[in-house]
């Protein structure tokens, strides 16, 4: 039974998606999308460390399976899949363009939770390059000139990591010496490989890529403001952490690399502090948001690249767990952006004490659930330079964040109203579970008892003081307008989109055709992983 969930997982979202060909199923699919991702859920409580499931094993061998590192995330994803379905339900209004929404929604969130579950390398790709290209969809759905340009950057990008990761997997498969395409198997053998260096790098990049690492972050401040508010919350809380267990999947962790490990976390902290650099310049709390994920997933790789150079089996599990905090607390910060701009400055202080929380929760504050988070990757940044490194990007997080409050609290009309429970609901729900959650599985990776010793208590609080002491410059940077170019990479894909943003007029056409346009492009998919086989 509990091997089945791992089949629901993936399966159920599309076999919604299928039933989208009824046009009076795909008129109420819109209200049922909090549905999809439950399997899931159920999955990460009672198919963790299950032996694995294949599918057709003579021939396909498709593979599912579930590690505690993945359980986690596949917990903490569902959760926000299903909360964000259910504010979507109630945000979007109810026409012909809410229902195109559920199809892209369902085949993404079908991605999405794919990857968490997939235990070879066809199903991975499959389930990766899903999540990739059809949040296409998602971005442009608003169908603006803004969202039709960070469509264009995003699939742009989304199409370069698929042809790293393509390569990637090749290589993987061609220097495994038996027949197995099982991620265990294939990455046993990667030590041996003549091409050890060149499979890393491909990984690195396809993988840092949908994580947001810098240079290749720039889909990232660009496709968050265009896509409605539900799709920000997941593009950030959870289709990020797609590249995210991709490198915890495939990194060498039993052979080690000390060499690799202090790359990544040099590439790590160079990402966590630009994205507080040049989030602090933007205006739009969704831009905010979006550059604050891109740091928050550059402490991320830290912690991997930390553990990985310093051996550390248990870095995983401590990832993972700070990465679920991220989930939670970053899908519910966009959710209460739809809130606040609803509910007007009359009702403010009611919106902005949760957002504080979160706030407060993404510096690491005690008793907060990101405390528990960085309690988490202690052993990885808690001493010394990385240590040192870890609580200034604490503070600049802090600083980052209550810019975040500041911008969402000027963008609140004058008037307004609260809005239907359909949203008040699942924002509510997110901000507590973004609180309460880290507290039931901290035992996972840590001790209570470090936590509340009076050392730990101070550093965590200090360097929030340091970047709260900050904000009054805050007033004093001049504003990046939405949009501009900040680096030369950012504006060599800038571009580069023109042309692709040019094809997008022949692509609406098709798009127009939803759900078959999905259906097509899930058999298109399909045929990219059996050529792998």
């Amino acid at each position: 039974m509990s091997a089945d969930l791992l089949l629901a997982t993936m399966l159920v979202p599309l076999l919604m998606l299928a039933a989208c060909l009824s046009a009076e199923v795909r008129r109420r699919m819109p209200r049922l999308l909090w549905l999809a991702p439950l399997p899931g859920l159920a999955a990460a409580l009672l198919a963790v460390g299950e032996p694995p499931m294949v599918l057709d094993a003579d021939r396909l061998r498709f593979t599912l399976e579930l590690g505690r590192p993945a359980a986690l995330l596949l917990g903490v994803a569902s959760l926000l899949w299903s909360a964000a379905g259910a504010y979507a339900a109630a945000y979007l209004p109810r026409e012909l363009a809410t229902q195109r929404f559920a199809s892209w929604w369902l085949l993404t969130m079908a991605g999405s939770l794919g990857v968490f579950v997939a235990g070879d390398l066809v199903t991975f790709y499959l389930a990766f390059a899903m999540v990739s290209l059809s949040a296409y969809g998602l971005v442009i759905h608003d169908r603006t000139e803004r969202a039709w340009r960070a469509g264009s950057i995003y699939l742009l990008l989304a199409v370069l990591g698929e042809i790293f990761l393509l390569f990637g997997f090749a290589v993987l498969a061609v220097a495994s010496p038996g027949d197995s395409i099982a991620i265990a198997d294939v990455m046993a053998a990667l030590p041996a490989s003549p091409w050890y260096g060149a499979t890393i790098a491909l990984l690195i990049l396809g993988f840092g890529l949908k994580a947001g690492m810098v240079p290749l972050h720039v889909w990232l401040p660009l496709a968050h403001p265009a896509a409605p508010m539900p799709a920000s919350a997941v593009l950030s809380g959870v289709i990020v952490k797609a590249g995210i267990i991709g490198l915890i999947r495939f990194l060498p962790w039993d052979a080690g690399g000390p060499v690799l490990g202090e790359a990544l976390t040099v590439l790590g902290f160079v990402t966590a502090f630009y994205g507080v650099a040049i989030g602090v310049t933007q205006a739009n709390p969704k831009t905010v948001l979006a550059y604050s994920s891109v740091s928050q997933m550059g402490v991320v790789m830290a912690a991997l690249g930390a553990g990985l150079a310093a051996g550390q089996g248990a870095t995983p599990m401590d990832a993972a767990f700070y990465a679920s905090h991220h989930v939670l607390a970053k899908g519910a910060c966009f959710l209460a952006v739809g809130v606040a701009y609803a509910a007007g400055r009359r009702r403010m202080v009611a919106v902005m004490i949760p957002v504080l929380l979160l706030v407060l929760s993404f510096g690491g504050f005690p008793l907060t659930g990101g405390a528990l988070a960085k309690a988490a990757v202690k052993d990885q940044l808690g001493y010394g330079l990385l240590g040192a490194l870890s609580m200034i990007s604490a503070g600049g997080t802090t600083l980052l964040m209550l810019h975040f409050a500041r911008r969402l609290a000027a963008g609140m009309k004058e008037a307004g109203d609260w809005p239907g429970l359909g949203m008040l609901l699942p924002w509510l729900a997110m901000t507590t579970a973004a609180m309460a959650v880290p507290w039931l599985l901290f035992t996972e990776v840590g001790s209570f008892a470090d936590v509340f010793k009076t050392d730990a208590l101070w550093k965590a609080v200090w360097p929030m003081l340091l970047g709260a002491a900050l904000v009054p410059l805050l007033g004093r940077l001049p504003a990046v307008p939405e949009g501009d170019v900040l680096i030369p990479a950012e504006r060599a894909f800038h571009r580069a989109a023109g042309p692709l943003g040019r094809a997008a007029d022949g692509l609406e056409r098709v798009l127009n055709c939803w759900p078959q346009a999905g259906l097509a492009l899930l058999l298109l998919l399909l045929g990219f992983g059996l050529a792998l086989v």
